[in-house]
């Protein structure tokens, strides 16, 4: 069969995937690996990893592609361990070592309250090494020249730090941060504030949004099912979205919301709302304060 009848075998299959992304696999590689297994006609992911980086990447499939930025600008949570003592090139172990510096006496007082300092709204200089574009260049195409340009500094929150362990030149932390947020540079800044130099050996995501990892979901595990019990693991294509208020399609209204038409509805919330017909998902709308339904997302399944 050729490439082309290929692709127009695909399926048109729907739903979400919590795939356990493994260590040296970029995003991409995994996500087409997925797609793959899956004989899906599309498919994206949710956020990239690091290809040093392993944990929950949430594969969207088919219609569950219009809800993806929603969990895009959802909330991550990552386990990560700092090597202190040196910074690299990179902020984690794929560097060349930048600065060398000793690290003092540690103790968990003195960590936690260096912790409590990045907890809340900070800013954040983001890092060459990332998919940043610099007048349509990525960064790191910059930085593997030793090309290096001013970055302003950007807001982002961290809800959460908790100190898993430590030793005399390493700590471990779980981490619940805003999106925008690069676990290297909080680690190397976490580093100069306790009076040394780091860089990440371990960067684990164990939660996306309201997703967490289910360590088993691995691309092994897919290739090991038959196509039946693949399908069986897929999330509703609404999942990312499936916390929002949920109400029913006025009556007589659920044609007109799937051709992507305004409804009047006597709801007393302003929200966006997930619209069923009975059991079925119509999509994702907005009732507006003069009391209409708008549709945003409409499903096609």
């Amino acid at each position: 069969m050729s490439a082309k009848s290929q692709k127009n075998h695909r399926r048109h299959l729907s739903g979400v995937f919590l795939l356990n992304k493994p260590l040296g696999v970029s995003s991409n590689a995994a996500l087409q690996k997925v797609r793959w297994l899956y004989n899906a006609q599309k498919a994206g992911h949710t956020g990239a990893l690091d290809p040093l980086a392993s944990g929950l990447l949430p594969i969207c499939l088919g219609e569950a592609t219009k809800f993806s930025h929603y969990l895009l600008d959802s909330n991550k949570r990552y386990l990560t361990t700092i090597q202190l003592g040196h910074s690299t090139t990179t902020g984690d172990v794929e560097g060349d070592v930048l600065h060398e510096q000793a690290v003092p006496e540690l103790t968990r007082e003195k960590i936690e309250a260096v912790l409590a300092k990045f907890t809340g709204d900070i800013l954040q200089i983001p890092p060459m090494y990332s998919a940043l574009k610099k007048d349509g260049r990525p960064l790191y195409e910059l930085a593997r020249k030793g090309i290096e340009i001013d970055r302003p500094a950007r807001p982002i929150h961290i809800l959460a730090i908790q100190l898993i362990e430590f030793t005399q030149n390493s700590i471990t932390l779980d981490v619940t941060c805003s999106k925008g947020t690069y676990i290297r540079v909080l680690g190397e800044d976490i580093a100069k504030a306790l009076g040394t130099q780091g860089h990440l050996t371990y960067l684990h995501r164990i939660q996306t949004g309201h997703f967490e990892l289910i360590p088993t979901y691995t691309i092994e595990y897919l290739e090991s099912l038959t196509h039946a019990e693949r399908d069986a693991l897929l999330l509703q294509p609404y999942a990312p979205v499936d916390h929002f208020l949920k109400i029913q399609a006025p009556e007589g209204r659920a044609e007109f919301f799937s051709r992507g038409m305004e409804s009047n509805i006597d709801h007393p919330a302003e929200a966006e709302v997930l619209v069923f017909d009975g059991e079925k998902c119509l999509g994702l709308a907005e009732i507006s304060d003069k009391k209409r339904l708008i549709p945003k997302r409409v499903l096609n399944l």
